[in-house]
């Protein structure tokens, strides 16, 4: 049963919802007590094996895979479709917020018994940026007709960007000096150089300093704001129920603290990864634009939801198989040995 939340009289878009006040409180609920599960996982601080890792990856992949059968069953396929698609839009987008929390750890140095803690409190703070963004563009597209353009541009804006990242073929590293939100921290605190657990601050000679544990912290929940910026208008692409929206962004988020120590080592092979990214994004874009367009013009056509499932899985399994094959090869060109230079 679909729950409406009307818009702005005369203006925008009704929004249909599967969630009533009951199902969303339970949500909410589940998510705040999976995180507390986390921190208690982590509030001894422990370098994570790689078995430990894997089972928290299979549970956080089979726990939305699950709801979404649920949802299936319960709202139809239609909905199912959009939940899915969401979901997995929302995830391969996850994975490139794993590649700049790579380099933010390796550029700050974290050492390894801390780093799940540092990427907990990271997702923590992108859970509560998307929820802000989510309900924001829930009212935009319930008050202005004109939202999903918006969202749309923000999309094709974006898709350029991650276009151009991904054709920087060089090294990308972090300089932590020259990061603006460092240097203000810098500016307005001492700054210890040596971290002392998970500690934020510590007294330093009668004085209280941060720790580099503050520094990381701080300079992943800023870019979280960037990549919540890109998300939501995304996911608003497939689905416009804001529920959905939320879940969908939820369950992409919760695995990837254990998600990170599973596919850290592998992120450099999946090299083609950006050009996927800024494809999707893309598509998602001149989608939501046919949608505002259809609302105006009726004989625009839409993009439904099924083809829009197939083009992203598509993608994405195009780009892993690329991307596996550039590395192969150039591994082959490496050990090839050099052949004598011929003598006339």
């Amino acid at each position: 049963m679909f729950v409406t939340a009307e818009g702005a009289p005369g203006s925008g878009t009704p929004l249909d919802t599967i969630a009533d006040p009951t199902l969303w409180a339970v949500t909410i609920g589940a998510i705040v007590a999976l995180f507390v599960l986390d921190f208690l996982i982590t509030r001894r601080p422990h370098k994570v094996v790689m078995k430990e890792a894997i089972g928290w990856s299979i549970f956080y992949i089979a726990l939305p895979l699950t709801f979404g059968v649920w949802v299936w069953l319960e709202h139809g396929g239609e909905t199912g479709l959009q939940y899915y698609t969401g979901y997995i839009v929302e995830k391969s987008l996850s994975v490139d917020n794993l590649f700049v929390f790579l380099l933010l750890l390796t550029a700050f140095a974290v050492p390894p018994e801390y780093q799940q803690r540092v990427l907990l409190i990271g997702i923590a703070g992108a859970l509560v940026l998307r929820a802000i963004f989510i309900a924001l563009g829930a009212q935009l597209i319930a008050s202005f007709s004109w939202a999903f353009l918006l969202f749309g541009a923000v999309l094709l804006v974006t898709a350029v960007k991650v276009f151009r990242d991904a054709s920087d073929q060089e090294q990308k590293e972090i300089d932590i000096g020259e990061m603006r939100v460092v240097k203000l921290m810098r500016r307005v605190w001492p700054v210890e150089s040596q971290y002392h657990g998970t500690k934020l601050s510590v007294k330093v000679d009668g004085r209280r300093a941060i720790t580099p544990m503050a520094l990381v912290i701080v300079a992943i929940l800023t870019t979280d704001v960037v990549f919540a910026i890109d998300s939501v208008p995304a996911v608003y692409g497939i689905t416009a129920d804001p529920y959905l929206v939320f879940v969908t962004n939820a369950f992409a988020l919760l695995g990837l603290r254990a998600l990170y120590f599973v596919v850290a080592g592998a992120l450099a092979s999946l090299a083609h990864l950006g050009y996927g990214l800024a494809v999707i994004l893309a598509f998602i874009g001149v989608k939501l634009v046919l949608h505002w367009a259809h609302g105006i013009w009726p004989q625009v056509p839409e993009v439904p939801t099924l083809p829009s499932l197939i083009f992203v899985v598509g993608v994405l399994l195009t780009v892993t198989a690329t991307s596996l094959y550039a590395r192969r090869r150039d591994a082959r060109r490496l050990t090839r040995p050099e052949m004598p230079a011929s003598r006339d």
